[in-house]
């Protein structure tokens, strides 16, 4: 198989954090065949993500609901194009996709009586399994047929354009000054912190010396992010202001990062830099970030329950003892709040944050029982 392969479409139509979570497949294949020409099939908005990616030739977008012409347009340039095809996604569309570009496919699928026409377009299928296996881990047992060994760390790239966007924006970056960087507003409502919360940890962390970065989406929520920049006037507001590449570079030179369940947590974990991640109704063990240079064997670095250290990545659960609910906020929609992450004490996050730095700077054993 290995001998055969000139081309392989990865295939991943969900959100960005998927995309990104995709990216080891990618890496993977690249390095064992650095001469295979590795493309992507994405949702249209979620490709910022791979800019800059050297591992990838071509990125293929489609909207989330295509309109009939453009979608038989794609198909049709898509039709037997790749001599490999691999959707990291058990669902209905990703599946054909991969059928329709590739020569031989490889999936993930639900082991269920409704997936048999599904199970007859792929070559090879790995069982999807959404409660006990990480996102990162799902995606790299589908490299196994292909005989390709599995690398872990997620891939972020930028350019030197993201490069210079950043020292512009921040020129103490080239000063070599200590800086956090705190994005504080995920896509939806009901992975959200509090703004006191922000507000406190951003204040601390001042106190402490360090230039504070206050990064975010800037969407409906604006007035959420408005709220924590008018309470932090010595922060730097860059909410809005940098591609998912240039925040890439941004978090790669950062002393720290705190955020919530995000793709740029998962790039923050990725890039090496301490992070303090806040997670409430997620499941951890799915859809924690994966920390840098974590090994690619293992099924998860995260339980499903309580708040614990991996790496450079402290995973910090909200409060109540239906964490993780798996839901998406207690009101069961993505724009309704999460109790658990409401009552998230700063105290915590603090407290961890300091842990973090203090080991950064001199060393220091990092406590438990946060």
């Amino acid at each position: 198989m290995k001998r055969d392969l000139h081309s392989v479409l990865v295939v991943c139509t969900r959100r960005i954090g998927d995309v990104f979570l995709a990216t080891p497949v990618v890496r993977s294949l690249k390095t064992a065949l650095p001469q295979v020409m590795i493309d992507m099939l994405v949702f249209e908005g979620t490709q910022d993500i791979l800019s800059g990616n050297a591992d990838i030739r071509r990125i293929w977008t489609i909207a989330e609901r295509p309109g009939i012409h453009p979608h038989l347009a794609l198909l049709c340039s898509l039709w037997r194009r790749y001599d490999v095809s691999v959707s990291v996604l058990a669902g209905d569309r990703p599946t054909f996709h991969a059928w329709i570009a590739g020569r031989y496919c490889v999936g993930t699928l639900l082991p269920d009586k409704k997936s048999w026409w599904k199970r007859r377009l792929l070559n090879h299928w790995v069982s999807f399994d959404n409660l006990f296996t990480h996102t990162v881990a799902m995606n790299l047992k589908l490299l196994a047929p292909l005989r390709i060994t599995p690398l872990g760390t997620p891939v972020v790239s930028w350019t030197d354009e993201d490069t210079r966007s950043i020292g512009t924006l921040l020129p103490d970056i080239r000063n070599a000054q200590a800086y956090a960087v705190l994005h504080v507003s995920p896509k939806f409502a009901y992975k959200t912190w509090t703004v006191d919360g922000w507000v406190a940890l951003g204040q601390w962390l001042i106190d402490r010396g360090l230039i504070v970065v206050v990064t975010g989406v800037e969407s409906a929520e604006q007035s959420y992010c408005d709220q924590i920049i008018h309470r932090l006037p010595k922060a730097v507001n860059l909410v809005g202001q940098v591609t998912l590449p240039a925040l890439g570079y941004l978090l790669s030179r950062a002393a720290l990062y705190v955020g919530t369940d995000t793709a740029v947590s998962h790039m923050a974990a990725a890039v090496g830099v301490p992070s303090v991640v806040l997670f409430g109704p997620s499941n951890p063990v799915k859809w924690g970030p994966w920390p840098k240079d974590f090994p690619s064997t293992a099924q998860s670095p995260w339980y499903k329950q309580g708040s614990q250290r991996q790496g450079n990545v402290w995973l910090l659960q909200g409060e109540g003892e239906c964490v993780p609910c798996l839901a998406e906020g207690c009101d069961r929609h993505v724009n309704s709040l999460s109790d658990c992450l409401q009552r998230l004490s700063v105290h915590r996050v603090i407290q961890v944050a300091d842990a973090m730095l203090r080991e950064r700077e001199n060393g220091c054993a990092v406590p438990t029982g946060v």
